[in-house]
Order: structure tokens, then sequence, then C-alpha cells
């Protein structure tokens, strides 16, 4: 038992090197073959705890982060997330046992789990194996067709592939079938996604400036450091303007109190949007009369160029018990042991997409200005990124891009920031469209239709802790993906595909019993 669980920590070791702190993205093709190796011909039982164990060993490697905002909040998510590694390691035992059904069955039942994963419990899609995989690009542009979950299966397909070859091998048996297979789909995702990186996107353009105000978290909400807050957007955004951007973004929570009940917060705001004739997207908090008493929204607020509130989109998918206490009337007990006051904010039902116009200066005779076609987007705030649907909902209502605003200053100077970017990579390929990132504090960035990540906001090589501003210019396309239209189609495929094995093991198990008897 001892070399088995040695054989499932290195698993987990070579998993978290494939994330962000190390990106060694590579190792995440192999690095499920000791887990396999440890789960073989054991029990269900015996492989679920070998399984948890690298479950949780790789959970603490990845998120540890949360630690910053809660230690027994920490705790108990990571135990719970190791849960679907001990599930994954009892689904391999079985199907060991059923070879020829092996090569398939692992990655649909992987898919699967990250699935329930991202739903179950308002979803935490956090490290979903794809992930590791962000930065290679020819691998991820297959997510416009299969989503992040077409990634996923691939990366643990060659794992069992690997496996059964090795496996093979020590039984000095001449049968490379599993790896056949496994190199000719990784050959037809590269050749793919080499094709689709050759794509040249046309279409109108506009330039955004982002903005990242690196306000500490312990002063965002301190009435003293109020105008010093004001101050440092201030100071940004009038900067920004003079590089004439179309549109500047602010982060989640920027403004620092309640916008649309604090008048003279309100109209400070207002005189600097007029003052650098730019419209502005800024994230704040809001306050609303509701029959109980009041709601509050954690918001993002599209000012025109002339400083008027042109619309506003309240977020959808809060964070649990960070923004609102799930199933309160149980669960209300929990506010009296969390470290950090939790949010009692109301969720948004509306997939809202802003529009605004946007002016050139004319090059004919008349210098005068002119109104172009209208420009249409969606804000996605804080985590709503890590969930593909979001985005796509979105987007199937007309958005050009999205902009995705943020605050990952609660999780210090840990690899968080750039966990959390690696989804924006993923939903700009599955849907073709432009993602921007404004974060107070990384990562601020641009990430194109191909998932490149064309500029952030750096100083002296740091991208996180360090305020500043970026411009960019993108390209608005009108494109409608497979993915777009029909979701995660591949991921429910491979559900009817895990559900129906279990399925078939059932029927068949009575037959068994009743040949045992004839004999």
């Amino acid at each position: 038992m001892r070399n088995r669980l040695v054989l499932a920590a290195l698993s987990a070791v070579l998993l978290i090197l494939s994330f962000p702190g190390f990106n060694f993205e590579f190792l995440a093709w192999v690095a499920f073959v000791p887990l396999f190796f440890a789960v073989e011909n054991k029990e269900p039982f015996k492989a679920f705890l070998i399984s948890y164990a690298a479950g949780v060993l790789f959970f603490l490697g990845t998120i540890y982060w949360l630690i910053h905002v809660t230690l027994p909040g920490m705790i108990v998510v990571v135990l719970y997330l190791g849960l679907y590694f001990g599930i994954f390691g009892m689904a391999c035992s079985y199907y060991f046992q059923r070879s020829h059904l092996s090569l398939m069955a692992i990655p649909c039942a992987w898919v699967t789990l990250e699935l329930v994963r991202s739903h179950l419990l308002t979803g935490f899609g956090w490290n979903l194996l794809a992930y590791s995989q962000s930065y290679t690009l020819p691998i991820v542009q297959i997510a416009d067709i299969f989503g992040l979950y077409g990634v996923s299966f691939l990366v643990m397909l060659v794992n069992t592939a690997i496996f059964f070859t090795l496996k093979n091998i020590k039984k000095r048996e001449r049968s490379f079938i599993y790896i056949s297979i496994a190199v000719f789909l990784v050959y037809l995702s590269v050749s793919y996604g080499v094709f689709r990186l050759k794509n040249i996107f046309t279409g109108r353009s506009i330039k955004v400036a982002v903005i990242q105000g690196n306000i500490p978290q312990e002063r965002k909400w301190d009435a003293s450091f109020r105008e010093f807050i004001l101050n440092r957007y201030d100071e940004l955004t009038r900067k920004a303007a003079e590089e004439k951007p179309d549109i500047i973004v602010w982060p989640e929570t920027s403004v620092p109190g309640f916008l649309e009940t604090e008048e003279d917060l309100l109209k400070s705001i207002k005189a600097l949007v007029a003052g650098v004739n730019t419209p502005l997207l800024a994230g704040a908090v809001r306050e609303e009369p509701a029959d109980t008493g009041v709601n509050y929204y954690n918001s993002a607020v599209l000012f025109s160029r002339d400083g008027n509130v042109l619309g506003r989109y309240d977020k959808i998918h809060l964070v649990p018990f960070g923004e609102y206490i799930p199933f309160k009337g149980i669960l209300k007990f929990v506010e009296k042991f969390a470290p950090v006051p939790i949010g009692d904010c109301a969720a948004g039902k509306e997939y809202s997409v802003f529009n605004f116009f946007v002016e050139r200066n004319s090059k004919g005779k008349d210098s005068s200005w002119k109104l172009v076609k209208k420009v249409r987007f969606s804000t996605l705030i804080c985590f709503e990124d890590i969930f593909p649907d979001i985005s796509r909902r979105f987007v199937m209502n007309g958005a050009d891009f999205l902009v995705n605003i943020t605050n990952d200053a609660w999780y210090k100077k840990t690899s968080a920031a750039e966990q959390h970017a690696q989804a924006s990579i993923f939903r700009a390929v599955e849907n073709r469209i432009n993602v921007i990132r404004a974060a107070n504090t990384g990562v601020s960035c641009f990430i194109n239709q191909k998932g490149e990540v064309l500029g952030r906001v750096e100083l002296l090589g740091e991208d996180v802790f360090v305020s500043g501003f970026k411009t960019g210019e993108i390209i608005l396309t009108k494109t409608r993906t497979f993915y777009t239209v029909y979701g995660d189609l591949f991921a429910y495929l491979c559900l009817v595909v895990t559900v129906g094995s279990v399925f078939i093991r059932k029927r068949k198990m009575p037959c068994s019993k009743q040949v045992l008897k004839v004999k």
C-alpha cells in the first residue's frame, strides 16, 4: 500500500507542476500514469482511497492560496474536491478489468466528473485538466468544437494509452494499438490547431484601455482611503485617455462606495468621464430597495462619453460563502467562523449586453465627428469566466467581445491570478471572441480569438501587485462556432457513455450469477 501511495503522490506532483507557478504543461500528458499503476488490481474502496490521497495533494498544491481568505474553508474545499479523484480511481479499477473499454471509457469518466464538479453545489470548475494546456495553443484550438472538456479528454486519453503500452511491455506483449490511436487523435487535433492559428480575423477594430488600480484589499472599503482610491483611478484614467481609446475599463468593485445612491461619488465619476470624453465601464457595488429591505449587487456600470449611465449588469453567478451564504436558513452559523465578512449580495437575472457608439474623426474635408456602427459587449465579473456557459450565453445574445473585471488581491502574490487568467483563454477560443481582462491586481491583459495573450499591464516584468494601464486594439468578428451554438455537447456525450457503461455492468451481473448456478 505504501508504494501505491508513493505512486499516487507522484501523479499529484506531476500534475501540480503542469499548472501556473511551474507551467511544465507537458507533464500533464503523463501525470496520471503512476496513479493508474497505483490503482491497478485494487478493489474499488482501496482504489478510491489511493486516488483520493492524490486528489487532496493536488488541490493542496494548486489552490493553497485560499488560505489567505480562510484556512477552514480551504481545508473543506480541498477535501471535497479530492472526492472527484477518489471516484475516478474507483472507475479506473473497474475499467482496467475490461481493457477493451478502457481507452475511451476512462477519459469519458474523467470528463463526466469534471462536468459534475463544474455544476454541482453551484460549481467549482477551477484547474480542470484542460487548463494545464492554456498556453499550448495548437492543442487548445479544438475547444471551438469540443469545449475545454475536449482538451481534458485528449490529455487523459494519452495518459491512458501510455499506461496500457507500458503495461503490455511489462508483460512482454507487443501491442501498440492504444498508443497508435492516441497519437493519431493528437495528430488530428494539432493539425486542426495549426490550421486555425493561421486564420486571419478581419473586421472593425476598436481600441480599449484597461486600468489596474492595485488597491490593497484591506483598504478597498476603508472610508479614510476613499479619496486615495479615487485619485488613483482618476490619474490612471486620464493617462490612458491620452492614447485615445474607444472605451476605458476599470476592475471589479473599483468604485469605493455605492455608486448610484451616493450622489457625490456618482457626480465625481461622471465629471471624470466627461472630462476625458471616453466611455467608461466601472465595477461597483450598488444597492436597490426591495420588499425585504435592500438588495446589494456586484455590478458593472457603463458610462457614455458625456458621463451618463448607459446600462448596468448585475453579477449572475455569485461566489458561495464569499458574496452570499447558500441555504442561509441552515448554514447561517458559517458566518460566525468566517475570517472576513461574507457578503449579502443578490444575484442578477439578465445576461446583459452593453451597447455604445464608437466615434471616429472623418478623414475627408469635413473634420467633424461621425458615428460608427454601435459596438456590443458583455461583462464577466470575478470568477464568472470559469463557467463556459455564461460566456456562451453572452455571445449568443450578440456580444462582439467579452470583458472580465475581477479582483484577485484576496490571494496575495500566488499562482491564483495566473490560474484565473487561464479560464479566459479558453472562453476566447471556444467562442472565437476577444476577451479583455481588467483586474484590481493581475492579470490585466488582452486575449484574441486564438487564445493569444497580446499584452499585459506590467511594471519591471511584474504583472501582479502593480498599478498601471494598457491600451490594445482588438478586431471585432461576427462568428458562431460549433461550441457557441451547441455548448458542451461533447461533455454530455461523455456523460452518456459513462452512465451507459455502469448500466451495462448492472444488466450483465444477473446473467453471470445464472451461469454460475448452472455450473
